[in-house]
């Protein structure tokens, strides 16, 4: 067997364990390709020291959520619910192709809102949505510092929002760590704007919002599901049927939000069925191959 046909697939826990127990269907799927086509697949666990030796092994590469080590790698991610998957040369979500492509829905509106409502009804299940007052601020990382991609730092959006004057609540994330100055510069916020509340859960919050502002939090993708419209402070893959602040200023987008309308069911159709990996699809391996091609894969 050709040394190149070796494709090597970094995970960390607990998806590693998930993954060697044979009980990741994306991979399944894509080692079944692979191997039907001559290839070996090994799972090795990520990390630093595995990352530093990977581009000087034969092969190629497969990481989850990580940033490729070389030009022979990859890394895929869940397209925020299954069975929707990426597969990228790089790992910034705002580079993705689905990023820089535009939306132009070819589906039935019919068709697109039954999609829409079996996939409500199966990640978001519960009482129907409800158009409240509040606006829901999911936080992520790095409160206090503004990155390459983002229009302002995340304390900073949560100021923005606040002044606005609408009721408002900003929920932590539950796998970020937050320090002391962080919590201190949210407290000072919630007792300097006396509409702005700290915590609760954030998908019960989202049900029943006016809108989403954020980062680039997922949340903002669900709300999109539950009919919700965003307003986003920094870049990603899901844009295009948001208020940009990069675009429309923060007070106008802010302004708009509660409002905006966009067709939240064609663009589910869009973004999931006719641009991600769909592995319930008919063509799933057809993808799957295309995809490995188009990253530089001999498949």
């Amino acid at each position: 067997m050709s040394s190149d046909r070796i494709l090597r697939i970094y995970l960390h826990p607990p998806i590693l364990q998930t993954a060697q127990a044979g009980k990741l269907g994306f991979l399944n799927r894509m080692r079944g390709v692979l191997e039907a086509r001559g290839w070996q697949v090994r799972i090795h666990r990520s990390g630093q020291a595995a990352r530093d030796k990977a581009p000087d092994l034969p092969g190629y590469a497969l990481y989850h959520m990580e940033k490729p080590t070389h030009s022979r790698a990859l890394t895929f991610r869940r397209a925020y619910h299954y069975p929707f998957w990426r597969l990228e040369p790089v790992a910034e979500r705002w580079r993705w192709p689905v990023a820089l492509a535009r939306f132009d829905p070819v589906a039935d509106p019919a068709v697109a809102d039954g999609f829409a409502a079996r996939l409500r009804h199966r990640v978001l299940s519960g009482a129907a949505p409800r158009h409240g007052q509040h606006v829901l601020i999911p936080l992520q990382g790095r409160l206090r510092q503004q990155r390459s991609f983002q229009t302002m730092s995340p304390l900073a959006m949560v100021q923005s929002v606040a002044r606005t004057g609408r009721p408002c609540v900003a929920t932590l994330h539950p796998k970020e760590a937050y320090d002391d100055a962080d919590r201190a510069a949210l407290d000072h916020l919630a007792a300097t704007f006396p509409n702005l509340s700290l915590g609760g859960d954030t998908m019960s919050l989202l049900r029943d919002c006016a809108f989403v502002a954020t980062q680039n939090s997922a949340v903002a993708f669900d709300g999109f599901i539950l009919g919700k419209p965003a307003v986003l402070f920094a870049q990603v893959d899901f844009h295009h049927i948001a208020l940009n602040v990069a675009e429309h200023g923060v007070d106008d987008a802010l302004v708009r939000a509660p409002r905006h309308r966009p067709p939240f069911s064609r663009y589910l159709h869009w973004f999931l069925r006719e641009q991600s990996l769909d592995m319930m699809a008919d063509d799933a391996d057809d993808r799957i191959v295309a995809a490995m091609r188009k990253g530089g894969w001999p498949v």
